[in-house]
């Protein structure tokens, strides 16, 4: 499942761009990684490696940090980015069951995004708002104290505004 992601010459010169800009100022990377993702919705394999190349940095390197950064995908993302957290304090208050509902609804497992390029359903660590437990944003906006039922209707929701 999931969307292809479109590599132009017009995205490509904005990346070269952006790697020109930040090789100016110590640590390029991070910005160039930001970049990419913004101008590609992710940084797939083949665009690391036109990173590493620009930057002289190992492909390693590359791979290490967006692998390891979960601001970055190296998969496209739909148009709505549901993340629930999973996080100790959501975990105990529910937000397994909360993920369940979205996926039954969805037809998406964590990690997956719909095939019309739509959705994407992630499990997350820890949202940073604990004490709204069980959280889940959907497009950045956060949801606290959230039920089974406010998951249906946001998908409701979502399903309506498209």
């Amino acid at each position: 499942m999931g969307i292809k992601i479109q590599i132009t010459e017009e995205k490509l010169a904005k990346l070269s761009a952006s790697m020109e800009k930040n090789k100016l100022k110590p640590g390029p990377l991070m910005p160039t990684l930001h970049d990419a993702q913004s101008i590609f919705g992710c940084i797939p394999i083949e665009i690391q490696k036109i990173i590493a190349e620009g930057l002289n940095e190992s492909i390693a390197k590359i791979n290490g940090v967006v692998t390891f950064y979960g601001n970055f995908s190296v998969e496209p993302k739909g148009e709505n980015v549901i993340n629930v957290c999973l996080g100790t304090a959501c975990y105990v208050r529910g937000s397994q069951g909360l993920l369940d509902a979205f996926s039954d609804e969805l037809k998406l497992k964590a990690g997956q995004t719909s095939e019309d390029g739509k959705y994407t359903l992630q499990a997350t660590r820890c949202i940073g708002a604990c004490g709204l437990a069980p959280v889940i944003t959907v497009n950045n906006q956060v949801y606290g104290n959230s039920t089974v039922q406010k998951a249906k209707e946001i998908v409701a929701q979502l399903r309506n505004a498209s």
